[in-house]
Order: C-alpha cells, then structure tokens, then sequence
C-alpha cells in the first residue's frame, strides 16, 4: 500500500515502469506491452492519473541543442529562520526561470538549488540580480557542473514497490 491507501498491482507497476521512459507510447502499444486490452488499460491509467500517481506528461529537450549552457548547482543559507523568511524566499525563487530545481534541506544550510545559465557571466548576473531582491540570502556557495554523469526523473519504480511490500 502506497500514500493514501492507493494499491498498486504488477500491472499497475508496468504501466508506471513503461510510461517514465516512454511517455510518447500509444495507449494501444501500451495495452499490449503489459497484456491487457485498451479498454481496462486505459481505466487503470486514468485511474494512476486520478490518484496523482503520473502527475504530468513532459519533453525532456537535448541540452545540446541550446549549448553551450552552464548548469551551476547554489547552496544557500537564509539571514534569519523564521517562518516568513524560508515562506519570502521560497516564493522568490519561483520567479527567476533560471532556478529548475530548489531544494529545502536540513542540516548546515537552507536550500539546494539547480541553477541554469548561458555562461559565468550569465550565473554573476544570476546572483547580482538574486542579492538585490533581498531575498533574505546570507551567504551562497556555488558548484559548476563540469560534465553530467547520470540525469534521470525516473523513480526506482521497483525498488520503492519491494521496501514498500517488505515493510507491511
């Protein structure tokens, strides 16, 4: 059993192994890949995206279409920890296009962010532009990717499925 009661059975499991990589598949093409006929395919995976199991449906674009490109990763720690400080600058990253991914961690700082940029310069400009909005940054580390060694949005469909069986 899975967040709010939600039941997931091999097929189920199929479905969401088949559609992270292939999200382009034909309902048809699927149907048949897990054994099932359109119809009751289908039903299931209108049913996987009432639950909010399969939330959307995107295309991953070739980074190398648009290079050169720098992807920096930004730790960042926060001037004060109240509640309205992390609430203004959760906010705040939501407006710069820039920021794909912010994270809030625990530990020794606040938030990790994935940041992309065309170039150094374009990342400077970034933080200048970050630190005038008075976003409440206290201080930032930054961490330029020199080489991609593995980029996935896939979950571990049956690793999460086996601790999620062995834990009931």
């Amino acid at each position: 059993m899975f967040a709010a009661g939600l039941r997931l059975d091999d097929r189920d499991i199929a479905i969401l192994k088949i559609l992270q990589t292939e999200g382009r598949i034909t309902k048809a093409a699927l149907a048949e890949r897990v054994n099932l006929s359109p119809t009751p395919c289908w039903g299931r995976l209108q049913r996987l995206e009432k639950a909010g199991v399969i939330e959307s449906y995107e295309a991953r674009l070739s980074v190398k279409v648009f290079a050169p490109l720098s992807f920096v990763f930004m730790e960042a720690e926060l001037d004060s920890h109240q509640t309205e400080d992390f609430d203004r600058f959760e906010k705040a990253v939501q407006d710069y296009p820039e920021i794909q991914e912010c994270w809030a961690v625990g530990g020794g700082l606040d938030y990790i962010l994935k940041i992309v940029v065309r170039d150094v310069d374009g990342y400077q400009r970034f933080v200048d532009h970050l630190l005038a909005a008075k976003v409440g940054l206290k201080r930032y580390f930054t961490y330029v990717v020199t080489k991609p060694v593995k980029q996935t949005n896939a979950l571990p469909i049956d690793l999460l499925v086996q601790e999620q069986s062995s834990s009931a």
